[in-house]
């Protein structure tokens, strides 16, 4: 899975893990912290490696996925979990912004949704279920209310959002009945940077929530493994989020 070093990637790769994956953990620059992921995953008896690439370079792309290829011969779940989160008013947004943002959070995930499917194919020489029937494989885009719905402030940052849930739908219905896309759209999980937990701001944010609170990695991460498992569900985007959608979009 992209982006699996840190934060919500982190706790997404050590879930996948506990449910019995192997797991190839992607960094860009936090090699420490992938590293210090798949340690723990090896502690719980799954094979892992961590594997680094600049997700905006598509030649990056190729050898990440070359190298996955080389180290674990198929690939059954694709997370794209690896984004960035920029802020920038309309009017201040210049094309290198504009280009750098839609590279990450929507040309990447096609990218690599492209190069996993010679390794979702490669599944049939692999034993299935007990039924004699192959699970189709499966893939996860990580999105977030952006992409549904306006925000101030956050125009490139949301387009590429609403790209990737788009491109979510499109892949579900052109890759059926061998691929399930769906798409995780979390509300508040983690402080972004500069908030910390128990921070006057965080907390009010998520008191203001249906639900009253902010949400917990563990919880995204269960919502993970649903998609995941469940073969019935496709092209769907599953809303993680407290009902914040539910607050006139979320933001202002």
């Amino acid at each position: 899975m992209t982006g699996a070093g840190r934060r919500l990637g982190r706790a997404i790769a050590l879930a996948l893990g506990r449910a019995g994956c192997d797991v190839a953990v992607h960094y860009r620059s936090s090699r420490a912290a992938a590293e210090a992921t798949v340690a723990e995953l090896r502690a719980l008896g799954r094979d892992a490696e961590a594997l680094g690439a600049d997700l905006t370079k598509p030649a990056d792309i190729d050898a990440l996925f070359a190298d996955l290829a080389s180290r674990f011969g198929g690939l059954d779940i694709l997370v794209n979990s690896a984004a960035s989160f920029e802020r920038a008013a309309l009017a201040d947004i210049g094309w290198e912004d504009w280009d750098r943002v839609l590279a990450i959070n929507a040309r990447a995930p096609l990218l690599c949704l492209q190069r996993s499917l010679p390794l979702f194919a490669a599944r049939a020489r692999r034993p299935g279920r007990q039924d004699g029937a192959r699970a189709p494989a499966a893939v996860i885009n990580l999105g977030d209310l952006s992409g549904q719905t306006p925000w101030r402030g956050y125009a490139h940052h949301g387009a590429s959002k609403a790209a990737l849930l788009h491109l979510t739908r499109c892949a579900a219905r052109e890759l059926a009945p061998e691929v399930r896309v769906n798409a995780l759209v979390p509300g508040p999980i983690l402080p972004p940077p500069g908030e910390e937990e128990g921070d006057p701001i965080w907390e009010a944010r998520g008191q203001r929530l249906p639900l009253g609170r902010t949400g917990r990695p563990e919880e995204v991460a269960d919502a993970v493994l649903f998609l995941a498992r469940c073969e019935f569900v496709t092209g769907v985007a599953l809303l993680v989020d407290g009902g914040e959608h539910l607050l006139s979009g979320g933001r202002p």
